[in-house]
């Protein structure tokens, strides 16, 4: 992974200090709350229902085992014992003290690590693919341009104070596991007809109170020319977008209300004073930048291994968790395997500090010392020997790191929720863990087969609820916590909104309403199809009439 150089650990020991001192002259009164909060949400700190929460940095979800090891102890010593792992791929700290921060921060830089661009409205953390630089459809290894953009964002002043957060996800494989089409903007890299990497940029894309999928702003951008042509982007948003209005002032706001065409006809004016500037990044930038990151020392080894191929043939548990959580892996007699931290009927995304430490252990031990975090709140290890990978599922398991739920029903995507958001309306943790339970048959999981549900507290859509082959949104009514639900949403290749199938439920009925979306599905697929493919050709109707039908779930104003 990326190692910081002289110019990077100066930086951020420069903020840690900074913030030492804007924290103390808070709480001496001689900075007020208003002066203080933009202070403290650039580096990451908000104020929630009950406590602080610390939102750390994990730069396109990469982790060394130390810097894992630093988070665990970190929780330990500051919080619960426990840290949040978030969809975009971050390390959230629930209870840390106000007056602890600053101490946090400064054992974060120790390892190279901060809290900057995690909050407030600016460029924020970039994300990429969990499997980048080892999965088998690769075309580009984007991490080193993804860190050459985390460089240029970073304290840059003309984005410090943008309408709105901005985020953006770079992608360089054939199937889109970033989310591309769901951000500000989307860049998937790829090589043109002369074998040249190139740069097929979306944009406008979000969640959120309207969520909307992003549009193809330029085909073929040369790779040289990435932050300059976002840049000219993030220019144009800069002086139109609306300061007026909190929830109209995301860019996918400002190329809805002007038309993609008027809005690239911006884009290209604006870059024609950017074009060949500084900001044009030179192959020997690149290079350099590159040389950063670790090259794996892979040893040459047979595609297959006897004692893996064995163990599964003879262990019925170990094969289920080979079939849902070991995946492709470019070197032969390598896989990449993801430890679940949605164990049935507790916090998706969850990881207590044992756990992050036994990790880390292993990443040192089997994976060159390299994790990632994943989009979907998992962890992984992308290097893994395929001899080793049975030792590493027994030492998962007893640790609770092994469910063989990865890409089922209970993998949920789930925001924090009313239990610790502020802006929540409704609680999203229990209703996670109620559906966990109301499918805790593995056997049945597995015959379900592909399906992805998420869970959001708000139309702030931090759990991605609008692309959940089932997303359940919680809402306000009266004063009570209710629950909408929607289908036919998905990330990927061929992304889509779900569909809203009716008036919303009470966290008591929402066990019921996915067990009826399911039976729907069983009742109807055709051999080959998962539940995404059923409700796009059956549409909602049949799924809505099953789950309103009289006498089972009664419909709510």
């Amino acid at each position: 992974m990326y190692k910081y150089d002289q110019l990077d650990q100066q930086i951020v020991n420069e903020r840690v200090a900074q913030y030492r001192d804007q924290t103390r002259r808070f709480l001496a009164g001689e900075l007020t709350e208003e002066e203080f909060r933009p202070l403290r949400l650039q580096n990451g700190l908000y104020i929630q229902r009950h406590a602080p929460m610390l939102r750390i940095a994990v730069p396109y979800g990469m982790l060394s085992s130390k810097q894992l090891h630093k988070l665990a102890d970190i929780t330990k010593k500051y919080d619960r014992d426990y840290g949040h792992f978030s969809t975009r791929q971050n390390l959230q700290l629930n209870w840390p003290k106000l007056e602890d921060v600053p101490d946090i921060l400064a054992e974060l830089a120790t390892v190279e690590m901060h809290a900057i661009q995690t909050s407030g409205n600016c460029i924020r953390n970039i994300t990429t693919d969990q499997f980048a630089g080892v999965a088998p459809d690769e075309v580009i290894d984007p991490r080193a341009m993804a860190e050459v953009m985390r460089q240029w964002s970073t304290f840059h002043p003309e984005f410090a104070l943008l309408p709105r957060k901005f985020k953006i996800a770079v992608s360089g494989a054939k199937q889109d596991r970033a989310v591309v089409q769901m951000h500000d903007i989307g860049m998937e890299f790829y090589r043109d007809a002369e074998n040249k990497v190139a740069i097929k940029v979306w944009v406008g894309g979000g969640l959120g109170r309207t969520p909307i999928l992003g549009v193809v702003i330029r085909e073929h951008l040369e790779w040289q020319h990435a932050l300059t042509y976002c840049e000219a982007i993030i220019r144009v948003y800069n002086l139109h977008g609306r300061r007026d209005n909190a929830y109209k002032a995301r860019i996918k706001i400002l190329v809805k209300a002007l038309g993609i065409e008027e809005f690239s006809k911006q884009v290209e004016a604006e870059w024609q004073h950017l074009k060949g500037m500084p900001n044009t990044i030179p192959e020997t930038e690149l290079a350099r930048i590159t040389k950063q990151f670790d090259t794996m020392p892979y040893e040459t080894l047979p595609a297959n291994d006897a004692s893996f191929d064995a163990a599964v043939a003879s262990n019925p548990a170990f094969a289920a968790w080979v079939k849902r959580c070991v995946h492709p892996h470019k070197k032969p007699g390598y896989r990449a395997i993801t430890f679940s931290l949605k164990p049935h009927g507790k916090a998706p995304g969850d990881a207590s500090s044992e756990q992050m430490h036994l990790v880390a252990d292993l990443a040192e031990q089997h994976s060159f010392g390299e994790l990632r975090v994943s989009h979907e709140q998992n962890l992984i290890l992308a290097d893994v020997k395929l001899s080793d990978i049975f030792g590493i599922w027994e030492k998962a398991r007893a640790a609770g790191l092994a469910t063989p739920n990865i890409g089922l029903l209970t993998d949920i995507i789930c925001c924090p929720g009313g239990d610790f958001c502020s802006l929540a309306n409704a609680k999203s943790i229990p209703i996670a863990e109620a559906i966990q339970m109301q499918f805790d048959n593995l056997d049945y999981l597995h015959d379900i087969g592909d399906i992805e549900l998420n869970i959001s507290g708000c139309m702030n859509a931090c759990g991605h609820h609008h692309v959940g082959h089932i997303g359940i949104l919680g809402v306000d009514k009266d004063g009570s916590e209710w629950y909408q639900v929607s289908i036919g949403g998905k990330q990927g290749n061929d992304a889509s909104i779900g569909a809203t199938i009716g008036p919303s439920f009470s966290a008591e009925e929402m066990p019921t309403v996915v067990q009826k979306l399911i039976d729907v599905y069983i009742k109807e697929r055709t051999p080959e199809e998962r539940f995404i493919d059923t409700v796009r050709r059956l549409g909602v109707a049949p799924f809505k009439a099953h789950v309103y039908a009289k006498n089972e779930i009664v419909e709510t104003a």
